[in-house]
C-alpha cells in the first residue's frame, strides 16, 4: 500500500519538482523543489489554523424521561362507577377527547336539587308577584311583601349554587342522568390509566383515572460523577444516543443542575431538554450522552483530517505558496469530533493542506 502511495505522490509530483523561471529575469529553483502541480492543486484541499476555546467531552448515562411541564393526572370529579374506559395505555389522544364515562348519584342529584331548585323559584316568584300587588294596592303590609321578596331571593340563590357545583364537576361534561365524562386536557399519550369498566372510584381518593403526556419534548436526566462535576455546567451542549437508534443523534442543551449528590450513588443529576418533533424518544429508554466542556483556555485548532501520524509522530504541511511548502512536527493537545487542538508547532492564521497531504508527506519527506 505504501509503494502505491509513494507511485502516486511521484506520478502527481515529478510533474512539477521545478517552478518554471520566467524566460531570461529569474533563476529556476532547484530541481529537487516540491511544488503544487494544477492536477494536485485539484485534489488538496488549503485551511486555516484558528484560535478557538479547547472544548472536551464528558461520556454520561442517564434515561429519557416526561417534561414534567406538559404531563397532567386526571382525576374524578364525583363518586361514582366507572361505566366505560374508551381508551387504551400507550393511546394518543387530543385535547378534550374522551377517556371515560361515569355514571354518579352525586352529580345525579346535583340535578334533581337544581330541579327542585328551579321549582322553588317559579313558586317565589309568583308569591312575590302576588304580594307586590296587594301591597301597592294597600291590601298587604310592607312587612309581608318583604318576606316574599327575601323568599324568592333564597331560592335564586339557591340554585346558583347548585349550578355552580355543577359547574365544578364539570357542567358540559355532566347530564341530569347522572353521567359525566373524563376528558383529556392537553394533546399526548395515556402513559398511566387507573380505570376499569365496572370499578367504583371516590373523589376524596388520590388516585388518578389517567396520566396523559405530551413527548414532543422531552428531558434527558443524566447522572454526573463526582470528578465530572466541574465540568458540566447550564448551557452546555450535549448529544444524545439510544439503543433503540444506535445511529441517531439528539441535540440539545443541559438546563438545570441539581445541587446536591445522591448519597447512596455519589452522583449528581443534571437534566437535558430536547426536541422529540419525530417522538422517537420514549421515556424509560436509557440514554447516552456526550457533553461539549467549553473551557476557558485557548489552542491553536486545525481540521483533524491534516495531521499525519508516522513513527508516534505528528506533521502538519504548511502552505507559504504551491513551491513553498513547510513539513513542520507539532505537539496535540487533544482531537475532538473533526477538530485537534495544538500545544505548540503552529501559529493561528497559518495555512495548512488538510486533504491528500500524504502525497505531499511522502515527497517532502524524502526531499
Amino acid at each position: 500500500m505504501k509503494n502505491i502511495i509513494h507511485l502516486l505522490a511521484g506520478c502527481l509530483i515529478i510533474l512539477t519538482v521545478s517552478c518554471q523561471s520566467k524566460a531570461g529575469t529569474e533563476t529556476a529553483p532547484d530541481k529537487s523543489q516540491v511544488c503544487v502541480s494544477d492536477s494536485l492543486a485539484r485534489i488538496i484541499r488549503i485551511d486555516t489554523a484558528f484560535s478557538s476555546q479547547v472544548n472536551t467531552e464528558v461520556k454520561l448515562s442517564g434515561e429519557v424521561s416526561f417534561d414534567d411541564n406538559k404531563v397532567v393526572k386526571v382525576f374524578p370529579f364525583s363518586s361514582g362507577q366507572v361505566q366505560k374506559v374508551l381508551v387504551s395505555l400507550g393511546d394518543r389522544v387530543s385535547k378534550g377527547q374522551t377517556l371515560a364515562i361515569i355514571k354518579s348519584a352525586d352529580v345525579a342529584g346535583n340535578y334533581s336539587d337544581l330541579s327542585a331548585a328551579s321549582n322553588d323559584i317559579a313558586i317565589a316568584k309568583k308569591q312575590l308577584d302576588n304580594q307586590e300587588a296587594l301591597y301597592h294596592n294597600g291590601i298587604s303590609s310592607e312587612r309581608e311583601f318583604l318576606e316574599a321578596k327575601e323568599t324568592y331571593n333564597k331560592a335564586v340563590s339557591n340554585a346558583s349554587k347548585i349550578r355552580d357545583q355543577i359547574n365544578i364537576n364539570g357542567s358540559g361534561q355532566t347530564n341530569a342522568g347522572g353521567q359525566y365524562l373524563i376528558k383529556s386536557p392537553i394533546n399526548g399519550y395515556v402513559v398511566e390509566k387507573n380505570a376499569e369498566a365496572g370499578s367504583f372510584i371516590r373523589n376524596d381518593n388520590s388516585q388518578n383515572l389517567f396520566t396523559v403526556g405530551d413527548i414532543g419534548d422531552v428531558w434527558i436526566w443524566a447522572n454526573v460523577y463526582e470528578n465530572d462535576v466541574a465540568k458540566v455546567q447550564e448551557g452546555y451542549e450535549a448529544s444524545v444516543t439510544t439503543l433503540a437508534y444506535p445511529g441517531r443523534i439528539f441535540k440539545g442543551k443541559v438546563d438545570k443542575e441539581n445541587q446536591i449528590l445522591d448519597p447512596q450513588t455519589k452522583v449528581m443529576r443534571v437534566r437535558i431538554t430536547l426536541q422529540n418533533d419525530s417522538l422517537l424518544l420514549k421515556p424509560e429508554m436509557f440514554a447516552s450522552i456526550l457533553v461539549q466542556n467549553q473551557e476557558k483556555t485557548q489552542s491553536v485548532a486545525v481540521p483533524a483530517a491534516a495531521i499525519v501520524n508516522d513513527n508516534g509522530k505528528s506533521f502538519l504541511i504548511i502552505y507559504h505558496d504551491n513551491c513553498h511548502l513547510e513539513l513542520r512536527q507539532v505537539d496535540i493537545l487533544k482531537t475532538l469530533d473533526n477538530v485537534t487542538y495544538i500545544n505548540k508547532g503552529i501559529r493561528s492564521g497559518e495555512k495548512i493542506i488538510s486533504r491528500n497531504q500524504i502525497l505531499l508527506y511522502r515527497a517532502l519527506i524524502e526531499d
